[in-house]
């Protein structure tokens, strides 16, 4: 009866450590998605500045050399460009809403500024576009930075501290 008793207490532990962990992940992940986002605008730029490919020639490219969601994103664009025949800027979008969840409302919604003026303005209209996207997710990978420090370890430490606690009241 004591085995399963201790047995219980160890999985109750193990289980809050692993939430905090799970909790911590969200701001690293948030990061590396708005690394990741900032490399393929700056290959998009590039693209559509140098070579006269379509977007979806171009957001093709960038979901192969972009893994994650991020890249998921491009392609999804591209899906949805060409078999549901939406617009460029709505497809993005709508891929943005679908796969950017992990994401705050603020980048989301800079994120989906960019489909504004996709397809629809001239080369130097999209660049500008893309540039002032570029410097808005510099100032975000700060602040994900900063919050990642700050509370990553604070949930790894709290999820262990919560079950340490939860499995001394069980005692």
């Amino acid at each position: 009866m004591y085995v399963l008793k201790y047995v219980l207490l160890v999985i109750v532990f193990c289980t809050s450590t692993v939430i905090g962990i799970l909790i911590s992940k969200k701001y690293s992940n948030r990061v590396l998605i708005l690394k990741d986002l900032k490399n393929a605008l700056n290959i998009f730029e590039v693209k559509i500045n140098f070579s006269f490919q379509t977007i979806p020639e171009i957001f093709n490219e960038i979901s192969d050399k972009v893994k994650g969601v991020v890249g998921k994103t491009f392609r999804d664009t591209v899906i949805n460009i060409n078999s549901k025949n939406m617009l460029a800027g709505k497809a993005w979008e709508a891929s943005v809403d679908e796969n950017c969840v992990e994401l705050k409302k603020e980048d989301i919604d800079c994120i989906k500024s960019l489909g504004k003026l996709l397809g629809s303005t001239d080369i130097d209209g999209q660049i500008s576009q893309i540039k002032l996207v570029n410097e808005f997710i510099n100032n975000q990978i700060d602040e994900a930075i900063q919050e990642k420090n700050k509370n990553a370890k604070m949930y790894q430490k709290l999820g262990a501290i919560i079950g340490l606690i939860i499995v001394i009241v069980l005692i």
